[in-house]
């Protein structure tokens, strides 16, 4: 059984995304995503607890995360966090684990700039829809710290 939850999230890549592909052939992507709570303490900041979200995205998507995001790049996650619950085969104990299923994934420009490679629609394909040129924005390059 699970139940989906829409959220967004921004934070920190732990680690470098792990590719694979499905028995049918879809492409996909894994991650963890940092997200720490910061608050202001008597006129200073400071770090609260720190949220580690597994995260997976599909598709075309999963492929855009391979060619721009690597360990430790800012990145915003737009998705659904799905709560799987389930009884373990060996023990009969119960389980529960959540995951965020991504829709979109990008760089978070709050703290550094990316280069975007814009691509010509496909006469045939989705992206030569009525959507326009937004629909065709892909980033194909990591980000950069503006340190």
């Amino acid at each position: 059984m699970s139940t989906r939850v829409p959220i967004s999230i921004e934070g920190n890549l732990v680690a470098d995304p792990d590719f694979g592909e499905s028995q049918n052939g879809t492409k996909f992507a894994k991650f963890t995503v940092a997200v720490t709570d910061r608050k202001q303490v008597d006129g200073k900041w400071v770090d609260g607890d720190t949220q580690y979200h597994r995260t997976t995205v599909f598709g075309r998507t999963a492929e855009n995360v391979r060619a721009s995001l690597a360990k430790g790049d800012t990145v915003i996650v737009n998705g659904n966090l799905e709560f799987r619950h389930w009884t373990d085969q060996a023990t009969g104990e119960p389980r529960a684990a959540t995951e965020v299923v991504a829709d979109s994934v990008g760089p978070s420009l709050r703290y550094t700039t990316a280069e975007v490679t814009r691509r010509a629609p496909k006469a045939d394909g989705p992206e030569a829809s009525a959507a326009g040129p937004m629909a065709t924005n892909e980033m194909a390059s990591r980000s950069t710290s503006m340190a």
